[in-house]
Order: structure tokens, then sequence, then C-alpha cells
């Protein structure tokens, strides 16, 4: 875990040290941020562009807000929220983290089930077994192979979904004028608002942004003298996430493919795109679904496990929090359980329908979680005794409270849609 280049400075190998924020961008992009994209592509075309390009930004400053917690305090931000903050906060993350990993972890296994299902249809396996497949390879590649095998796995599959996806764009020959004015001038279509939120949240996932903190100390970087490095690791990535999201946008748009809901609306612009650019584009296009749904199990089989290791750690008294710490949050039992508990109990959900009530729950507790982020970023990050020549700065302020308004308003439509049965 050394750090290649001393002091953080550039040098000719700097850019293979990149990583972490590609870990944490491909975790994000699931099943749900592409069904969101696909859906504002379909209704509202090319003019909700824009829309991508901002949440990839809110989420970049989130993420890096949590990476310059780590880098100035030494600690992570559950360490922080946990010793400066009221305690229920520290409880109340930890048991939203077992709702949302059961839930979250069904999730990514049906999605797994439904693309392994398109790409090969020919082979009689149930979509149930498709999801149990996946669930086993992701919890042994987690659980045999080290910090830079799973990076360098993450990295191929991301490059993979980002060119497969990026290429069907293109082919699809849509009208550039019409997407640079998308791009570059917001505008609201009657009745995208609350879509267009939902597309801004879900650009690069939620709770995952703070895994990024562990990988990045995976990756060996510590101190202030990493801070550029970070930025420049979180807008690469986050750069090409936004890039990602456009492209399913785009084709949705050109494609418009069939009115369908959940995982079918993928699969139905997967059979648009057939008829467009060929069994080829069918193919591509379904291997970059694909690829974004397993980063995003493999992301939280390998990161979630840290957060409730590090949640349990600071929750117990200090002497076993500085003994986790010190061998390694991974290699506590807390990180062992929880993975098995990801990989394993949610195939359950896979024979039957989740329980209204838990959903709702889940839902509303993981609207929260975003303005709740913001919420301490804000309250932590401008203490100068704490962070010092690396507290925010003005424009980081302002960025924070517009994740702060946007996510808190998502919050509301979540709860009235929720409560309302919408």
């Amino acid at each position: 875990m050394a750090d290649p280049t001393p002091e953080g400075k550039p040098s000719a190998a700097w850019w293979r040290s990149l990583g972490p924020g590609f870990v944490v961008a491909a975790t994000g992009v699931g099943a749900g941020d592409l069904i969101a994209a696909a859906v504002a592509g379909q209704k509202f075309g090319l003019a909700v562009l824009w829309a991508v390009a901002l949440g990839a930004l809110f989420k970049a400053v989130l993420n890096e807000g949590i990476s310059r917690w780590q880098l100035a305090t030494g600690t992570t931000l559950i360490e922080g929220w946990g010793t400066r903050l009221p305690k229920w906060v520290g409880g109340y993350f930890l048991v939203y983290l077992v709702f949302w990993g059961f839930l979250v972890a069904a999730a990514l296994m049906a999605s797994c089930g439904v693309a392994a299902k398109a790409l090969f249809p020919q082979i009689p396996i149930p979509l149930a077994a498709w999801s149990g497949i996946h669930a086993v390879a992701a919890f042994t590649l987690v659980k045999l192979g080290r910090y830079q095998a799973f990076e360098k796995v993450m990295k191929v599959l991301m490059g993979l979904m980002f060119v497969l996806v990026v290429v069907c764009a293109v082919l699809v020959n849509p009208p550039l004028v019409e997407m640079m004015r998308g791009l570059v001038w917001p505008s609201v279509p009657t009745g995208s608002a609350t879509l267009l939120l939902g597309v801004m949240g879900g650009v690069g996932g939620s709770v995952t942004l703070l895994c990024y903190g562990y990988w990045i100390r995976e990756k060996g970087w510590r101190g202030k003298v990493m801070h550029r490095r970070t930025i420049w690791d979180l807008l690469s990535a986050y750069a090409l996430t936004g890039i990602f999201g456009i492209a399913v946008v785009v084709i949705a748009a050109t494609a418009k493919p069939a009115d369908a809901s959940g995982s079918a609306l993928i699969l139905a612009l997967a059979d648009q795109l057939a008829v467009l650019l060929g069994p080829i584009g069918q193919m591509c296009f379904l291997i970059g679904f694909w690829c974004a749904v397993f980063t995003s199990m493999l992301g939280v089989w390998q990161g979630v496990p840290y957060l409730f290791a590090d949640s349990v750690a600071t929750l117990g008294r200090a002497s076993d929090a500085m003994e986790a710490r010190e061998q390694g949050l991974n290699l506590t039992p807390a990180y062992r359980w929880f993975l098995v508990y990801l990989a394993f109990p949610p195939l359950l959900l896979q024979f039957w329908h989740r329980p209204v009530a838990i959903v709702i729950l889940y839902a509303i507790a993981g609207a929260f979680f975003m303005p709740f982020l913001a919420s301490v970023l804000l309250l932590l990050n401008n203490r100068r005794e704490w962070m010092g020549e690396l507290k925010n700065g003005r424009l980081t302020n302002v960025l924070l409270m517009l994740s702060l308004i946007l996510f808190g308003c998502l919050f509301v439509f979540e709860i009235v849609r929720r409560l309302s049965g919408g």
C-alpha cells in the first residue's frame, strides 16, 4: 500500500495510481440509475441531459468532501460523526445500513440475473439461479482477492461498460445540436421535475460514496498531500460516469423503446437497438448493462462491509475500536459476517416479494441519507480546528448547499410518493 509518488507530486506513472474513484463511481452505477436515465430519455428526449451532468458533479463534490475529511483528520467520516456528533447518529446509520444492505443486495442479484438471462437466453438456467451464481461469484472474488485485484477487475469492467454504451450512443446518430442544447441549456419539460430530481440523485450512488475513504486507505493515500490526487481521481471517474449516463439518455431518446417499467425498459431498449444497429449493437448494450450491475454488486460486496465494521467499532469500546482499525477492518469478524449477510440471505427475496412495509421504510430512509450526508459535510468540514487548511471553501459550501436542497426535495417527494401509494 505504499504511495508510488512521494508527497503527492505528479510523475510519469501518476495516472496508473488512480483507481478508487473509478471503483466508487462504477459501484454507484446500478440498474436503478440506468432505468431512471432511460425513462428520462424516453419521455423527455435530449432536453434533460443537463440533469445527468449536474448529478455527476454533485456526487463528485460529496465524495471529495468525504475524502478531504479523512485526509485532514486521519479518521473516516463514520469515525468522525461517531466521535463528534450525538450517539444516535451512528445508531441510526447502523440500523439503516442493515436494512439498506439486505434490500440493495437483493435488487443487485435480481438485476444481474436479468442481465445474464438476456445475454444467454438459450441457456436453460432459471432467473433466480443466475442471481445466485452472481452472488456467489462476487462473494468469492471479494473473499479471496486483495484490494489491488478487485480494483483492476472493476476498472476493466467499467472501461468495457463505458466504451460499449458510448459507442452505441454514437452509432444511433443523435442530433448534435439538440444534444449540445440539452447539455448547456437547462430546461424542465412539463411533468419532468420529479424524474429529473431522481436522475440527478441516482447518478453515482448514495451510501456507497462512503466506501471511497476505505479504498483510498487501501491504496495508501494518507495525509493532506494526497488531496490533489483524490480530486483528480474523482473528477476523472465522475466525468466518465456522467458521460455514461448521458449516453443512456441519448440512446433512449433516439431509439424510442416501447413503454415498459423497471428492467424490462432496459431490455426493450436493447431490442430496439437490434432493429437500429443489428444484433451486435444489441449485444454490446446488454454487455454494458451487465458490466454496470455486476460492478455494482462487486463494489457493494467489497465496500459496504467496511461501513458495517467501522460502525460497530465506533459504537463499541474505544480500545476494541482501536484494535479493529490497527489489524484492518476487513479482517474483523464484523466485516466477514456482513459480507456473508449481503451475499446469501437476500437470495430468499428472489423467490418471494419484498414486504411492502419494509420497502417503504427502506425507500424513505434511503432518501434521507443524501441530505444527511450533505449536512454532515457542511457541519464537520467547516471547522478549521478539525480540517485546518482543508476546510470547505466558498464554492464547496455553495455546491453542498445546492446538494442539500436537491436531495432534501427528493426526500420530501419520496415520502409523499410512498405514503400516498404512488
